[in-house]
């Protein structure tokens, strides 16, 4: 009676196995009834904007800050030191600028793209026709991202200068004497009138190829900027570091602004994480 029997075992009915069809594989947990498993791990989804506290590796919000903020904040103020301090990096930054400096036709143009003249009305001109549109598509707060890019637009002088007369830092031998040219000012307003524009304007385009030609486009706009000042003999190379630091700063605030804002960005943010269809597409 309770003893062995010939042949392989036999399945009983009513009972669930690892193995039976169906199963996901070893070790895997199964449920006759097809229900979900009742641990919370096993309905657990992580967060698409990688709060704290979901199951790694999941990009988002730690990632985001570590990249956009914390390290340009690092790196400005590694630079703002050594230049207060005239330490090493400031005699590598001068023979830098000595080997660079060749003032010509080319760079003195790609200059004058980071004076308030040229960049702020490309601002203003991206800044008109996204908030028309965001109000017309019903967006909640349509004007919140544009009145936050101009905000930080106003805000670069009320930065800078500050900093110019605290470093107090001399021009090269290609400018007049003088102080104050730490930061780059004209860098920072690039960076800000260029980038905030981009950010607008990201939402509006469909085709991901046209969101990465533009994000591209920014980043050689403020390059050629950069390389404009210094071979100019405008700046010192640091002096278009720091600005690059500052700037990324200011537009890390206004993707933060324009998110909790509910314009356009976060708007497009939002759908694209819901996984919900929209006829627009968020940034990449």
């Amino acid at each position: 009676m309770g003893g062995p029997r010939p042949g392989p075992p036999q399945l009983r009915p009513g009972r669930a196995l690892a193995h039976t069809p169906g199963a996901l594989g070893p070790g895997s947990p199964h449920r006759s009834d097809g229900r979900s498993p009742q641990t919370p791990r096993g309905a657990r989804r992580s967060d698409p904007d990688g709060r704290l506290g979901t199951t790694p590796p999941v990009p988002g919000r730690p990632t985001s800050f570590l990249l956009l903020a914390g390290l340009p904040a690092l790196l400005l103020a590694l630079i703002t030191w050594q230049v207060v301090a005239d330490g090493p990096l400031v005699r590598a930054d001068e023979r830098l600028s000595r080997a660079l400096r060749h003032p010509d036709r080319l760079s003195g143009l790609l200059s004058d793209l980071g004076n308030v003249q040229v960049a702020v009305p490309v601002l203003a001109a991206v800044l008109v026709p996204v908030s028309w549109r965001a109000r017309r598509a019903g967006v909640e707060r349509w004007w919140a991202a544009p009145a936050a890019a101009a905000v930080l637009m106003l805000l670069v002088p009320v930065l800078v200068v500050p900093l110019k007369d605290w470093t107090a830092r001399p021009g090269t031998p290609a400018v007049p004497p003088g102080l104050g040219y730490y930061p780059s000012g004209h860098t920072v307003t690039a960076v800000v009138a260029y980038g905030a524009a981009t950010l607008l304007l990201l939402p509006l385009l469909r085709a991901a190829r046209a969101r990465r030609g533009l994000v591209l486009g920014c980043a050689a706009v403020n390059l050629a900027v950069g390389f404009g000042l210094v071979r100019r003999g405008y700046h010192w190379p640091l002096d278009v570091l720091a600005g690059w630091c500052l700037g990324a700063l200011l537009l890390w605030v206004l993707w933060r602004l324009a998110g909790r804002g509910g314009g356009p960005v976060s708007r497009s943010r939002s759908r694209s994480s819901s996984g919900t269809p929209s006829s627009r597409t968020g940034p990449s």
